[in-house]
């Protein structure tokens, strides 16, 4: 379990990638890991349900920590959509698992980014708040159910709670662009991780450019573990999520 120096700290670095450990079979999983763990500009793993399901999430953590000390973030598709009474129930099994970070997605309202976002604080795990992902027809806007307000009015509510991790889908450079103006106007220096980078249209320098005056992290799943050299293809993203160290 982490401390909340650390929690507050989730990353080394103020600009880099985490893979996404999306692989349908766990040699896939770790094959990743290992390919990339040593590579500069490598934060942190993010891992799923999939794994989960296999493995079981403990174990899930406990097979990763044996080839890396990188932040494992979890990813529970979407966590935070739920009636409030879960976020302890959900926070403390995932604090027990050895988890770093957990995405929440508390789009079930007010009293449930309270309960989702304010138990992973209590139990020293880093919430990473989002609401919207990377699909034209996911906000009302582009045909889909949830209103184009919503990420923002999440994101209000999550920061006067104490997160500072905030997820920005990356398929247009505009939606980072838009919403690190508002996170800068209420916080110093916000963390935004962007999703939707590589396969799903989206590239690094354009979006962490969107980004000045943030961290920035790319969230990176076939673009990597499905290219020919998992290697080679993460240090390329790395060298260009690198370039904006500083900035």
């Amino acid at each position: 379990m982490q401390d909340n120096q650390s929690t507050d700290n989730l990353f080394r670095l103020t600009h880099g990638i985490i893979p996404a450990l999306d692989d349908a079979t766990l040699d896939g999983v770790l094959k990743t890991v290992e390919a990339c763990a040593a590579i500069e500009g490598v934060v942190g793993f993010k891992i799923g349900l999939t794994t989960a399901l296999q493995l079981g999430l403990s174990k899930a953590v406990s097979t990763i920590r044996e080839i890396t000390d990188l932040p494992i973030i979890y990813d529970h598709q979407k966590a935070g959509a739920d009636i409030p009474d879960m976020g302890e129930k959900f926070c403390k099994i995932a604090a027990e698992s050895g988890v770093n970070g957990l995405i929440l997605f508390p789009l079930a309202g007010p009293s449930a980014v309270t309960s989702f976002v304010g138990s992973a604080i209590k139990y020293n795990i880093a919430p990473l708040v989002g609401g919207d992902l990377p699909i034209e027809d996911y906000t009302k806007s582009g045909g889909g159910y949830v209103v184009d307000e919503a990420l923002g009015d999440i994101f209000v509510r999550s920061i006067g709670i104490g997160a500072k991790y905030f997820i920005v889908p990356g398929k247009t450079p505009e939606k980072v662009r838009s919403h690190s103006i508002s996170l800068r106007e209420k916080m110093e220096k916000p963390s935004i991780i962007i999703p939707g980078i590589g396969a799903l249209g989206g590239n690094i320098s354009d979006c962490f450019a969107a980004a000045p005056g943030c961290n920035a992290y790319a969230v990176i799943g076939r673009g990597i573990y499905g290219a020919d050299s998992i290697a080679d293809a993460a240090k390329k993203f790395c060298d260009e999520a690198l370039q904006f160290l500083g900035s």
